[in-house]
């Protein structure tokens, strides 16, 4: 009866001392900056959507103006379509099947 009630108060310490070191482990360390400052910030520089340049935020706004004009999405090449429309075939079966049948 003595020997059951030390194990269970052992046991009891254990998992406390492990449920607040977990606590301290999940903390980020302190030199990292919170998300809530990161989204104040204002972004001045950005990637060209057309090949990935770097742009100042006026040549960015320019990009987007002139895409948005455009009254027809870019052509894209139909082998690429095709490749498109079979991956998306693809995935759709492995969800289905989940076999490794498909590679």
């Amino acid at each position: 009866m003595v020997n059951s009630s030390l194990y269970r108060v052992i046991t009891l310490s254990l998992a406390l001392q492990m449920m607040f070191l977990e606590a301290g482990v999940a903390l980020p360390p302190p030199e990292d900056i919170p998300e809530e400052i990161l989204r104040q910030e204002i972004i001045t520089e950005g990637r060209s959507p057309l090949d990935g340049e770097p742009l100042s935020a006026a040549e960015y706004a320019e990009i987007k103006e002139k895409l948005a004009q455009r009254p027809y999405p870019p052509e894209i090449d139909s082998k690429l379509q095709n490749l498109i429309f079979l991956l998306k075939i693809r995935k759709m079966l492995k969800t289905f099947v989940p076999l490794p049948i498909i590679p």
